[in-house]
């Protein structure tokens, strides 16, 4: 399982990282999941992946440093890094950060819920990103 692509989480919250660990540890996802705090690091890992680059991006969109729309200025201007889908993981329900966020060519749109099963059911219908057991 070492080929398999890592999903990138850029998020700054300890207790949404850790509940993005458990999902996926209860969904059976396979890949490694490569935790960075905001966008500046992000941009670091991007430039130097270890790992290799990510199949899929999970970002925040309020973080210190960098936040997600700055993060996703600079990101699409690689045009290899621009090719990697981005999934907004966030709690903003804020029209213009949707919009914002859409028109910088994200994938998706996930709203944090409190509720971890609503959590779980949210990021199960990205399973064609990443692999799963059985």
């Amino acid at each position: 399982m070492d080929n398999l692509q890592p999903i990138l989480l850029i998020e700054d919250d300890l207790v949404d990282v850790m509940t993005v660990k458990r999902g996926f540890k209860e969904l059976g996802v396979l890949n490694k999941l490569v935790a960075t705090e905001n966008g500046e690091e992000a941009l670091n890992y991007l430039s130097n992946p270890e790992d290799g680059l990510p199949c899929v991006i999970l970002l925040d969109i309020n973080m210190p440093k960098m936040n997600g729309h700055e993060f996703l200025g600079i990101l699409n201007k690689h045009s290899v890094f621009k090719q990697i889908p981005v999934i907004m993981l966030t709690s903003s329900k804020e029209q213009q950060d949707v919009d914002t966020c859409f028109d910088q060519g994200i994938s998706g749109y996930i709203l944090k819920p409190v509720d971890y099963k609503q959590f779980l059911a949210s990021i199960q219908v990205l399973s064609p990103f990443w692999a799963l057991k059985g």
